[in-house]
């Protein structure tokens, strides 16, 4: 499932137009983007937490050539599934 394909969905259950849809899903991305960007974490029961990571710096090996390259520290999105999630991917 895409983005699209969610629009649709978000559309259909609750009779909105698609253009009214989009600008939710739109918003609720916005949302979650600005409030990790920011450093906080986003819950979403049912769902899972997104958090920021802080990655250190490190010494990696290009494939390619083999040369060692430095790889700078960084800040990276994390996902955390909720149980609830995991328990109907399970079956």
């Amino acid at each position: 499932m895409n983005k699209a394909a969610l629009v649709e969905l978000i559309a259909e259950r609750h009779g909105v137009t698609k253009a009214d849809a989009e600008r939710i899903m739109d918003t609720l991305i916005e949302a979650i983007m600005g409030s990790l960007k920011k450093g906080n974490e986003v819950a979403i029961a049912g769902l899972g937490m997104f958090k920021v990571r802080d990655r250190a710096a490190r010494t990696a090996r290009n494939p390619r050539t083999g040369e060692m390259v430095k790889v700078p520290a960084t800040r990276v999105p994390k996902f955390t599934a909720a149980k609830a999630l995991k328990d109907a991917v399970k079956g």
